[in-house]
């Protein structure tokens, strides 16, 4: 009897350590709305990897999860575009880094509207969504700040038949 109430206190033990690590290094989110199509679809799960950003700072081209700004409800999904202290503008359907335009094949539509010159505070980044046309991202005013990234998109989970990893994608300069 004693042999089994230790093995029973190691296995409730080693669960709720688990448990705890687990919460710490991913988290399940769904999507929704059309802001990431053809890359995301509504009603989607994705899971994020909260550790990387840990490790490392966020990456142009990366999918990101993170805090809603302007009193909205729900955590957003989006593509970092642009990164601190970076150039952004977009004219006649090109994103522009730098003066320089992205090459970018994930995008449902090139963008049908234009965007002034902003140079992206310290510290936030500017993001948008790959439906471009359809998408409240930074083209309407507002950046990420650092502390609220929650993760970076890591793996496709549901519905079943659509598991996949998040592919990397970096975009270039043209």
């Amino acid at each position: 009897m004693r042999a089994f109430f230790r093995d029973f206190v190691i296995t409730v033990i080693l669960a709720v350590v688990i448990f705890f690590a687990l919460q710490f290094t991913v988290q399940n989110f769904v999507v929704i709305g059309a802001s990431m199509q053809p890359s995301f679809y509504e009603g989607e799960r994705v899971v994020a990897n909260k550790l990387t950003y840990k490790l490392h700072e966020p990456e142009r081209g990366d999918v990101i999860i993170f805090l809603p700004p302007r009193n909205m409800e729900e955590d957003l999904i989006k593509r970092i575009i642009g990164l601190p202290g970076e150039r952004v503008e977009v004219k006649d359907g090109v994103v522009y880094i730098e003066n320089l335009p992205l090459l970018e094949p994930y995008i449902k539509a090139p963008p049908n509207y234009t965007y002034s010159v902003e140079i992206i505070p310290e510290n936030e980044y500017w993001v948008m969504g790959d439906n471009r046309n359809n998408s409240n991202d930074s083209h309407t005013g507002w950046t990420v700040p650092r502390e609220d990234i929650i993760g970076k998109a890591w793996l496709i989970i549901w519905p079943p038949d659509e598991w996949k990893v998040v592919p990397d994608y970096f975009p270039e300069e043209e």
